[in-house]
């Protein structure tokens, strides 16, 4: 339960603001098909961390067990500073012939390519490997979490959220994580 709990806050927190959840706003203006943006959400994350979180597992039986909390802890702390860096969108999405679902999945999927998101699910994983599917189902509900409410609302939500106050929120928790998984490796106590 608490890999599932972690990875759901903490990605939910770093999305806000997040390439794909500006990919979101987009989708949802350009195809005004909210269910089917929302499925595509859904499939595309579930694919693309399950994809992440196995590397994630993978990486963590290279690395030795003493070391792995110090990595993956430093991986966190840069996580929460990268999250105080705003993002933006490279391009804008193309409709592709089947439709909003399947232009969503794309669209999403290679978007999440690379994102700090992405890689917080490979981080997540390595740190809770005896947990992938926790880990998954985690990240995809903190991503839904974050994006299901862009879609349905839309810019107007855009608008009304301190996106600043909670990109700093975020970082915070990144780097609290992060420091809470080094200083367990070292055995002392915030």
């Amino acid at each position: 339960m608490e890999a599932f709990i972690t990875s759901a806050l903490l990605v939910a927190l770093a999305e806000i603001g997040d390439k794909t959840q500006l990919l979101s706003f987009v989708l949802a203006a350009r195809l005004r098909k909210p269910w089917p943006i929302a499925a595509g959400i859904f499939v595309a994350t579930v694919l693309n961390h399950a994809l992440a979180g196995s590397v994630g597992v993978w990486l963590a039986g290279l690395v030795n067990p003493q070391w792995l909390p110090w990595i993956t802890g430093a991986v966190f702390v840069v996580f929460g500073l990268w999250t105080l860096h705003p993002d933006s969108l490279d391009d804008d999405p193309k409709l592709h012939k089947a439709g909003a679902f399947v232009t969503t999945v794309i669209a999403f999927f290679i978007a999440e390519m690379g994102d700090k998101t992405q890689l917080a699910t490979v981080a997540l994983a390595a740190q809770f490997k005896g947990a992938l599917i926790a880990v998954v189902m985690g990240t995809t509900m903190g991503m839904m979490l974050a994006n299901v409410p862009a879609v349905i609302i839309g810019e107007k939500l855009a608008q009304r959220l301190p996106l600043k106050l909670i990109r700093w929120i975020a970082a915070g928790v990144f780097i609290a994580t992060g420091a809470v998984t080094m200083f367990g490796a070292a055995g002392l106590a915030l």
